[in-house]
C-alpha cells in the first residue's frame, strides 16, 4: 500500500508539474469552516488527534482557520456516487482531468465524421442501395451536418454563457452519438432524405461544443495555462480523425458499413456516464479537488464571484464587427476549416483514386498526418505559454509567430501533394503540412481568451460558425470534381487549398492581435477584483518577515503550478502577456496593481509560523495562530 501511495505522489509530479509533497497541504480540509465534500467521510477523525496527529476540534466554531485558507471554503455535498468511487482521475489535477475527458469528448466526435466516407466507399465495393445516390443527393449528405453545426453556433455562445459549460457539452455528444446509431438505417431508405434530416440533427447538437469549451475553461484555466488546457481538450478534434480513419475503414471492411456508426454511438453513451461523474462547472462544485488546486484556480483568476454572464444586449456587436483582431480569427479559422473538412471528407478517396489503395489501407495510411498533428498540438500550446511567460514574446507576436508559421508551411507543403507523382511523395508532403498546421492551433483557436476572455463563447461560436461554411462549401465545390475525373482532379483541389492557407496566414499577420480589446472590459458595477485579507499574509510586526517565507506559487514553463522561491506575480515591472493584464472582471487577468497574495505551500519553521499538526511552538502576532494557541492551551 505505501508503494501505490508512492507511485502516485511522483506520477501526480509528472503530470501536474507540482511537487509531489503538495499533496500532503490537503491537510487543510480537515481544519477550514467549510462543509460537504470529502470531509463528512472523515468525522471520525474529529475526535482527539487529527489525521496527522494534530489536535481536533469537537466544534467547528472553535476550529482556527487553516493557515493556507484565507476565507471559509464551502464544499459541496457528495452524490451517492462519490461516497463509493471519489470523482478524481488518479495522479491528475483536476482541471487537466477536464481537458482530458474534453479532449475525448472531441475525439469521439470527430470520430464520427470520419464514418460516412468509409460507409461511402465500402457501399461502392459492395453495389449498396444508398450508392444509388445522384451527385447532388451525396453532396447533400456530405454537407447537411454542416448546416445544423452552422445554425447554432453562435446560440451556443449564449447558451454555453447562461448555463452550465460542462452540462452543455456533454449532452450535445451524448445526443449526437445517440444519433448516430439511427444513420445506418437511414441509408437503407431511398433517396437519403432521412439521412441529411438525422445528419442536420446531429450537427445542431454538436455545433454547441466549441462555444461550451470556451464556457468551461472561463472558470476552469489559470492565466498561464490557458494555451495548453485548451490545446489538450482541442487536441481530440485530431486524435479523433486519427483513430476514426482507421478504425471506420477497418470496421467497414470487417464487419460491414453499419459497424462504424454502431460502434462511436456506443462510445459516445459511455463518454457521457464518465463525463457527469469527473466534471463540474467551476473548481467551487467540485468535491474532489484539493484546497490547494481550488485556491490557486480563483486566486489566478483574481475573482471571488462569478460575473454575470453576457446577454445579446449587453453584447458590444457594433463594436466586435469593427474589429480586425475579430476578424483576422474568423478568415483564420475559415481557412483552417477549409483544409481540415477537405482531409476528413475526401482524404481516403484521394489515396483510393489516385494511388490504388484499398479502403482499409487508405484508412490507416492516411490517418499518419493526424497522428503527427495530434502531438504537435499540446505541444505547441506548452511552448506557446512558455514564450509569453518568459518575456521571450509578446502574445501578439507568439499567436502570429505560431499561426502564420504553420499555415505557411501547411499551404508549401500541399503545392508539393498536388504535383506529387507517388504515394510516397504525396503521404511525405501531406504529413509534413498537416504536422505543421497543429502550431496554428496555439495561434488563432485560442486568441479568442486573448482579445476579448469575457466574451470568448461567443466569439467562438461566430468564428467557428464561418469557419463551419467551409464545411458546406467544399462538398459541393469537389464531388463534381471528383465524379467527372476521379484521378486527375486532386492537383487542383490541393493547389485550391494551398491557396486558401496562403490567403488565411497573410491576413493573420497584419490584423491579429493578442492584447484586451477595449470593448471587452466589463461594465463598471462588475470591476471588482477579489484579493485577500492583508492579515493572512503578514507574520508579526515585522513587515521584513513577509518575504521570508518558505516557498511561493508561481506557474513552471510546461506544467502546472509550482512552489518556488521567487512569486513573478509580484513584480512591478512584470512583462506585459496580453490579455493577462489586469482590466477589471478579465476572468483571466491579474491585477498588477493588486498581486495575488504570497501564500506558503509548505512553510518553514520559525519566523512565528506554527505547524498545527504538532502544536503550537511559539506564541505569535498572527491572529490565526494566536487563536490556535489559545484553543490547544
Amino acid at each position: 500500500m505505501k508503494g501505490l501511495t508512492a507511485f502516485k505522489e511522483k506520477a501526480t509530479g509528472v503530470f501536474s508539474g507540482l511537487k509531489p509533497n503538495m499533496e500532503k497541504f490537503e491537510i487543510s480540509q480537515s481544519y477550514h469552516g467549510g462543509h460537504g465534500g470529502y470531509e463528512e467521510m472523515e468525522g471520525g477523525e474529529r475526535e482527539g488527534r487529527g489525521p496527522g496527529g494534530g489536535h481536533a476540534y469537537d466544534d467547528d466554531d472553535d476550529r482556527p482557520d487553516s493557515p493556507a485558507s484565507f476565507e471559509e471554503i464551502e464544499r459541496p455535498p457528495l452524490r451517492k456516487i462519490d461516497k463509493y468511487c471519489k470523482a478524481e482521475c488518479p495522479c491528475m489535477p483536476a482541471r487537466y482531468t477536464i481537458a482530458t475527458m474534453a479532449c475525448v469528448g472531441f475525439m469521439i466526435a470527430f470520430g464520427m465524421r470520419c464514418n460516412m466516407s468509409a460507409a461511402k466507399l465500402k457501399g461502392e465495393h459492395n453495389g449498396t442501395v444508398f450508392m444509388n445516390w445522384t451527385v447532388a443527393v451525396e453532396s447533400h449528405v456530405d454537407s447537411s451536418f454542416f448546416w445544423g453545426y452552422l445554425i447554432t453556433q453562435i446560440p451556443g455562445g449564449f447558451i454555453a454563457s447562461k448555463f452550465p459549460a460542462n452540462k452543455i457539452f456533454g449532452l450535445s455528444i451524448v445526443s449526437s452519438a445517440s444519433l448516430h446509431l439511427i444513420v445506418p438505417f437511414a441509408m437503407t431508405l431511398m433517396h437519403g432524405h432521412v439521412v441529411i434530416g438525422v445528419r442536420v440533427l446531429q450537427g445542431l447538437f454538436e455545433g454547441v461544443t466549441y462555444p461550451a469549451c470556451h464556457g468551461i475553461w472561463r472558470f476552469w484555466a489559470p492565466p498561464m495555462e490557458r494555451s495548453r488546457l485548451a490545446t489538450l481538450a482541442f487536441s481530440g478534434s485530431y486524435a479523433g480523425v486519427v483513430v476514426g480513419l482507421p478504425l471506420s475503414g477497418l470496421l467497414a471492411d470487417a464487419v460491414g458499413y453499419q459497424a462504424p456508426f454502431y460502434a462511436y454511438g456506443t462510445f459516445g453513451i459511455i463518454w457521457y456516464l464518465f463525463w457527469i461523474w469527473l466534471c463540474f462547472e467551476n473548481p467551487r462544485k467540485h468535491p474532489a479537488i484539493s484546497i490547494p488546486e481550488l485556491k490557486y484556480i480563483e486566486k489566478s483568476l483574481g475573482e471571488s464571484a462569478h460575473p454575470t454572464m453576457p446577454s445579446f444586449k449587453t453584447t458590444p456587436w457594433r463594436e466586435m464587427m469593427r474589429s480586425m483582431p475579430v476578424y483576422a480569427i474568423i478568415v483564420a479559422n475559415f481557412c483552417r476549416s477549409w483544409n481540415f473538412y477537405l482531409l476528413v471528407l475526401f482524404q481516403s478517396s484521394f489515396l483510393k483514386h489516385k494511388f490504388g489503395f484499398k479502403v482499409e489501407e487508405a484508412g490507416f495510411v492516411g490517418s499518419l498526418p493526424h497522428l503527427i498533428m495530434t502531438t504537435i498540438v499540446p505541444f505547441g500550446g506548452m511552448l506557446a505559454d512558455h514564450l509569453r511567460k518568459n518575456g521571450i514574446l509578446s502574445t501578439t507576436n507568439v499567436r502570429k509567430l505560431f499561426n502564420c508559421g504553420g499555415f505557411g508551411m501547411e499551404g508549401l507543403f500541399f503545392l508539393f501533394v498536388a504535383h506529387s507523382q507517388t504515394a510516397t511523395g504525396a503521404m511525405f508532403a501531406l504529413t509534413c503540412g498537416v504536422a505543421f498546421s497543429g502550431f496554428a492551433i496555439s495561434g488563432y483557436n485560442v486568441n479568442h481568451l486573448d482579445i476579448a476572455p469575457r466574451y470568448a463563447s461567443i466569439l467562438m461560436g461566430l468564428s467557428n460558425g464561418i469557419g463551419t461554411l467551409a464545411g458546406i462549401i467544399v462538398p459541393y465545390a469537389l464531388d463534381g470534381l471528383i465524379q467527372r475525373n476521379p484521378t486527375g482532379c486532386w492537383t487542383t483541389v490541393f493547389t485550391l487549398a494551398a491557396c486558401v492557407h496562403l490567403i488565411g496566414c497573410t491576413f493573420y499577420g497584419i490584423f491579429a492581435s493578442g492584447e484586451l480589446q477595449p470593448w471587452a472590459e466589463p461594465p463598471p458595477e462588475e470591476q471588482k477584483v477579489w484579493a485577500p485579507p492583508a492579515g493572512a499574509i503578514t507574520h508579526g510586526d515585522d513587515p521584513s518577515q513577509a518575504g521570508m517565507m518558505g516557498n511561493y506559487m508561481k506557474e513552471t514553463s510546461f506544467g502546472a503550478p509550482e512552489y518556488t522561491e521567487q512569486s513573478q506575480m509580484q513584480q512591478s515591472n512584470a512583462i506585459s502577456y496580453g490579455a493577462t493584464g489586469h482590466v477589471a472582471n478579465n476572468p483571466f487577468a491579474l491585477a498588477a496593481s493588486a498581486p495575488i497574495a504570497e501564500e506558503p505551500a509548505q512553510p518553514s519553521e520559525g519566523y512565528g509560523y506554527t505547524d498545527y499538526t504538532q502544536g503550537p511552538a511559539m506564541p505569535s502576532t498572527n491572529p490565526y495562530e494566536q487563536q490556535a494557541y489559545q484553543q490547544q492551551q
